[in-house]
């Protein structure tokens, strides 16, 4: 679809050197030839859709004029005026010669073109006087309906605006704007409600049953899901099983795209918004852009409050030093904070072929917690012990990101080359402070002794570079090639000191750096045959090492020269709107900072946990085959897609025990186990049943198999599972509407991998494991059944002739979201319940203004918004 605009729009810009003399033609003001007749001629019409009668904005609106070629002696057409139309679908074409041969075209994405005679009635004769001829060269064309352009494949979309789902074939894309459950949140509450995509109560995302790779504009991240304003995100772009283009990262699961909001229209736009949930949080921001010229700038801010509450239980069975032990654990926490988030740049449009882009992110968060835990053990079936664990802790993060990109446009359609330089660090600090008790009974009255402190200071430091360049270049207008080259440098640090009672405790204080480097090389071809076969071969090269290194203690290091990832796509076309299509690629899953480094995570004294430096990456061969089907005259979307996966040298979790600081515990770690298959079936409706009922429903029934031996261990899981997930969005009135969404999970395996992005040096908010509570100790086990609702009333209203939204949304409206698992290992076992923030609201205000009429700069063309259209649809990088 953007390849489709991209082209409209260099022809329109192929005008600005004609359109800057006042004439609007030639030098010299009269006829292109240089005749003397004055160019006054003026053509003005609406473009409609043919269904809803809605002006469309930004269709691309060209006059042409065919005049003989003096060298070849041949009939040539030249585009001597255009624009793009207005936001209620108007166009004005000025200064036109009034002789000629005219022909009008009209495009717009997702729509048939128009191409048509006009010309101005200039009949002279008896009975016409001045007042008629005037009327001649002043012509009102009327009304052009545009219908639907049934072939447009690469995304369905809705008239009149985005809907809430884009589908294609490769990908889907999440209109965040549409989508009233998440204003006023953070990008956890929008993958809530992204079809194919599972989150739990501490936020971690997975498709398809492992964690994806998180980009923002394209790019790999140091930010988190909770650290990223929803109100910041334009959409969500999830690519299940991309080609060789993309960075192989990512493993099992594809890759999500978090696309920040950034306008490129002429003129001035913004919005201001502000909300309060049921706690008294609040949360406020607003966002500008100006384009003017050839520069475009925009920023936009955030600040957040958040106050989470949880509570739950652990039960615990364990073997250890021959004696059987069994402890409970309930525990109570509340966490509070607040966060920025902020995020400005330019676009320099140099000329009308090269373009320099630059942002700068900045985000600022502290957040604090208050855990009570109180344990209850029975030693061989008698008690033996209760105890309290009170843990006071405080967090804070900054982070900071660069973008630099530049983009070259050649005089051949479609050929293009970018480069971009993308640079990430972030910093963090964290401080515990345990107090524990342990007593004689379970009412804890008869103390053994006196209250012990156990106190935790840590830091981190994450820096990541990525340089990259992509070259594209259409051979013919059915053939294409790309190309590119990508280097990658991540550097992590980490320190942690632990004291009890005000003495250093050496054997679980850490100090720990290491850095890897991937160097990436790509080239895909791809050619169309005959309008039905379509096909694209691709092949990525990458070398990655790793070195790391616990100070003072020991030094790893991982080395992989030289891996090859292919990737093949083939897709056939059938009649009435269906396609077919068959993927396969090769992926890498390299392991993240959290599951190398060794220090070791004591917030929960049931289960320490720490990293594995000795990791190696999981690699995955993935094949798909999907179909799809638009049908109804509302264009309904049907995808189903058939999945496969099989990865070695998986990356899970074990459970062990360990001598820590003197005394035997089980320990929760990483290794790397043998081999995986997955398998399953995902289907995704896009219905719009009537003018005031749009309804997304997808469904994904999964199977799953672990299997390998780990150090006298066996790491085995093998269950099939379902889920579903439901959005519903009502127009109920003029200006009204309401959003209900719920999903329902099955009792399932449990994920193999959950950390999605960035952290950076140091645990997250929660500590391991999430917000409260140990993760689970091995992939062995099972996650239960669990399901939610959510509800959301928008209003939209005109306030000072600009629109005015006020929405309230209710998260987990049952009560119904709770985490309950179990898993075992080798002489253990557990059972976790908990839930999280349960029944929140949330009311936001916003409030959008905007001045896109470019007589605001007082310019006499359209070459800024044609140039300002054409650069808003550049895709983000791959």
């Amino acid at each position: 679809m953007r390849s489709f605009l991209f082209i409209a729009l260099c022809v329109v810009l192929c005008n600005t050197s004609i359109a800057q003399f006042p004439g609007g033609g030639a030098p010299g003001g009269g006829r292109p030839g240089g005749g003397g007749v004055p160019n006054i001629g003026h053509f003005y019409g609406r473009i409609q859709d043919a269904k809803t009668n809605k002006g469309i904005e930004a269709a691309s609106v060209q006059l042409i004029l065919s005049k003989m070629d003096p060298v070849t002696k041949k009939p040539k057409d030249t585009v001597i005026s255009g624009m793009l139309t207005r936001g209620n679908g108007d166009f004005s074409l000025e200064n036109l010669p009034i002789f000629g041969n005219f022909r009008l075209k009209i495009t717009a994405i997702g729509y048939k073109t128009i191409d048509q005679k006009v010309a101005f009635e200039m009949k002279m004769g008896a009975g016409r006087d001045m007042s008629q001829a005037m009327n001649a060269v002043d012509k009102d064309l009327g009304n052009f309906k545009l219908e639907q352009d049934a072939q447009v494949m690469d995304a369905v979309t809705v008239t009149g605006s985005k809907p809430l789902v884009e589908m294609g074939i490769d990908r889907k894309i999440f209109n965040v704007e549409k989508n009233i459950n998440s204003a006023g949140g953070t990008a956890v509450d929008v993958m809530r409600n992204v079809p194919s995509l599972n989150v739990d109560i501490d936020g971690n995302v997975t498709l398809r049953n492992a964690a994806p790779q998180i980009f923002v504009d394209g790019r790999p991240t140091t930010l988190t899901l909770d650290q990223i304003p929803a109100d910041a995100i334009q959409s969500i772009e999830m690519i299940t099983n991309p080609s060789a283009k993309y960075d192989a990262s990512g493993g099992q699961a594809g890759i999500l795209n978090i696309v920040l909001k950034k306008n490129r229209k002429a003129g001035y736009n913004g919005s201001i918004r502000a909300g309060i949930d049921s706690r008294a949080r609040i949360n406020a921001g607003g966002d500008i852009n100006v384009r003017q010229g050839k520069l475009n700038v925009f920023a936009n801010a955030m600040y957040n409050q958040r106050k989470s509450i949880g509570w739950g239980w652990s039960d615990q069975s364990s073997s250890l030093n021959g004696k059987t032990t069994h402890t409970y654990q309930d525990n109570d926490q509340t966490n509070r904070g607040s966060f920025a988030f902020g995020r400005f740049g330019l676009d320099y449009f140099m000329d009308n072929r090269n373009t320099l882009s630059i942002s700068q992110s900045l985000v600022r968060g502290q957040f604090k917690n208050n855990n009570l835990e109180n344990y209850t053990i029975d030693t061989m079936g008698i008690f033996s012990e209760s105890q309290y664990r009170n843990t006071q802790g405080e967090f804070e993060f900054r982070n900071y990101g660069t973008q630099l990109s530049f983009k070259h446009l050649f005089a051949k359609s479609g050929k293009e080359l970018t480069a971009d330089v993308n640079y990430n660090m972030s910093r963090n600090d964290n401080e515990s402070n345990i107090l524990f008790r342990s007593f004689d009974d379970r009412g804890q009255l008869n103390p053994k002794g006196p209250e012990g402190l156990q106190k935790s200071i840590g830091e981190g430091k994450n820096t990541f570079v990525v340089v990259q360049t992509d070259y594209v270049n259409p051979i013919t207008e059915t053939m294409k090639w790309e190309a590119g080259l990508r280097g990658q440098m991540r550097k992590s640090e980490s320190e942690q000191l632990i004291s009890t009672n005000g003495n250093q405790n050496a054997g679980l204080s850490n100090k720990f750096e290491y850095t890897d480097y991937v160097w990436a090389g790509y080239a895909t071809f791809s050619q169309k045959i005959k309008d039905k076969w379509s096909y694209q071969l691709g092949l990525r090269a990458e070398s990655s090492n790793y070195e790391g290194e616990q100070l003072n203690k020991q030094e790893y290091s991982n080395s992989f020269p030289i891996s090859l990832f292919p990737s093949v796509f083939i897709t056939r076309n059938f009649e009435n709107k269906q396609d077919f299509q068959v993927n396969y690629s090769r992926r890498i899953n390299r392991p993240n900072f959290f599951q190398l480094m060794p220090n070791y995570d004591i917030s929960n004294v049931l289960s320490y946990q720490t990293g594995n430096p000795n990791l190696t990456p999981e690699f995955t061969h993935s094949l798909e085959l999907s179909y799809q089907k638009t049908y109804g005259k509302s264009n309904n979307t049907f995808l189903a897609t058939i999945f496969g996966k099989y990865t070695t040298d998986l990356i899970a979790r074990y459970q062990d025990s360990q001598v820590v600081d003197g005394t035997k515990r089980y320990v929760t770690s990483w290794i790397n186990a043998s081999d995986a298959y997955a398998a399953g079936v995902e289907l995704v409706f896009r219905n719009n049943w009537t003018k005031w009922w749009d309804m997304n429903f997808s469904t994904n029934v999964y199977y799953s198999k672990i299997s390998g031996d780990v150090e006298k261990q066996q790491l085995s899981n093998e269950r099939t599972s379902y889920s579903a997930k439901l959005n519903n969005t009502f127009k109920i009135a003029k200006g009204w509407s309401i959003q209900l969404s719920g999903d329902y999970i099955s009792k399932s395996a449990l994920p193999v991998s959950t950390s999605n992005s960035g952290g950076g040096g140091g645990r997250g908010m929660g500590g391991g494991g999430g917000f409260m509570g140990p993760a689970p100790s091995s992939v062995q086990g099972f996650i239960d059944a669990n399901y939610g609702a959510d509800l959301g009333l928008r209003k939209e209203f005109q306030l000072w002739k600009n629109t005015a939204t006020v929405s309230v949304n209710w998260s987990d409206i049952f009560r119904s979201r709770r985490y309950y698992t179990f898993s075992e290992s080798a002489s253990f076992s557990q059972t976790d319940w908990r839930r999280r923030d349960p029944q929140v609201v949330r009311v936001n205000f916003n409030y959008r203004f905007g001045k896109f009429d470019i007589g605001l700069f007082k310019r006499k063309n359209m070459k800024g918004e044609s140039e300002g259209m054409q650069n808003g649809m550049q895709g983000v990088g791959q």
